[in-house]
């Protein structure tokens, strides 16, 4: 099957968890140029392949007349950091995008679902249906025996974000007896520090196959409250230790909403303090998948659906 590069947006972060939404508007400009150029590279290999339909992933620039295409997202509620207001008014526009497209496929459950508000507005797009969760980790699942004193640390996200969380969490992991944590930098070009610990180990990455083991041992895991490592810790039924990059309003609800729903712990950045935020977070009784229904089906039905219009 032939792999088709597709550049990203390019966009640059912060340093500063309170500057980090006005650096993202600062550059809208510049995403907006970057779907344009999408619809351009979509109608070149168009020309070229002939394709039948299109899934996009959160890509907003590819639908082109003539052409079946699908956006996938959780996020039908967009959330600025600047209001209800704000958040009303990139709410009817982002929902007008998506409308555009032949199919919305909502990925969440209609139902108690994961992300909350941000996938479950007053109204959703007429042409979206809920598929459920995916994870790439589904196959590997409740392999390894569970080590409640296994602490695996997932770290993601963009720098220099990534790398401060880094370098704090291990301070204070050097610090803490009893538990021995596994760190996976989630930086394939990284180097792993020198002279650790013997109680912790570090891989700069890992994957999936090595992903999904650590985390089946694991007796917590702390992360990001990114939508996909959610889906993951759903799909293995994890505990968790949640820190939202600061500034990203979507992850610092996802956390929130969690803790509230009183699933797992989240603690900002900023008050981190793993020798009394582990103890508490295994309080939490953390993830499972038995309460977000029949991903399969859902996701079944929507590509039945969306096939019998492609051929049509």
């Amino acid at each position: 099957m032939p792999q088709l590069d597709l550049p990203g947006y390019q966009i640059a972060y912060s340093r500063s968890g309170g500057t980090f939404t006005a650096k993202i508007v600062s550059q809208i400009p510049k995403i907006l140029r970057a779907i344009r150029r999408e619809r351009q590279w979509l109608r070149q290999m168009q020309g070229i392949h002939r394709f039948d339909l299109v899934i996009s992933d959160n890509r907003y620039g590819l639908k082109i007349n003539g052409l079946k295409s699908v956006i996938m997202t959780h996020q039908l509620n967009i959330l600025t950091g600047f209001g209800t207001g704000a958040d009303g008014l990139l709410r009817r526009l982002h929902e007008s995008i998506l409308e555009k497209f032949d199919a919305c496929w909502i990925v969440d459950q209609a139902e108690h679902g994961l992300a909350g508000r941000l996938s479950h507005p007053r109204r959703i797009p007429d042409n979206a249906d809920y598929i459920g969760l995916l994870s790439q980790l589904q196959p590997y699942a409740n392999r390894a025996q569970i080590l409640p004193d296994r602490i695996l640390v997932l770290l993601s996200g963009p720098e220099p974000m990534r790398g401060i969380l880094e370098e704090k969490v291990l301070r204070q992991a050097a610090r803490i007896a009893g538990y021995h944590f596994h760190i996976i930098a989630g930086n394939p070009s990284g180097v792993a520090p020198a002279h650790l610990p013997a109680h912790i180990t570090y891989a700069t990455h890992a994957n999936a196959e090595e992903l999904a083991a650590a985390l089946s041992a694991a007796g917590l895991v702390i992360c990001r409250s990114g939508y996909s490592t959610l889906m993951d810790l759903v799909f293995l039924g994890k505990k968790a230790l949640l820190i939202p990059t600061p500034g990203q309003s979507e992850q610092e609800y996802l956390g929130q909403h969690l803790q509230m729903q009183g699933i797992a712990l989240s603690r900002r950045e900023t008050a981190l303090d793993l020798a009394k935020d582990i103890p508490d977070a295994l309080g939490y009784p953390g993830f499972g998948q038995a309460a977000y229904g029949d991903n399969m089906r859902l996701m079944q039905d929507a590509i039945d659906k969306i096939l019998a219009q492609a051929k049509n």
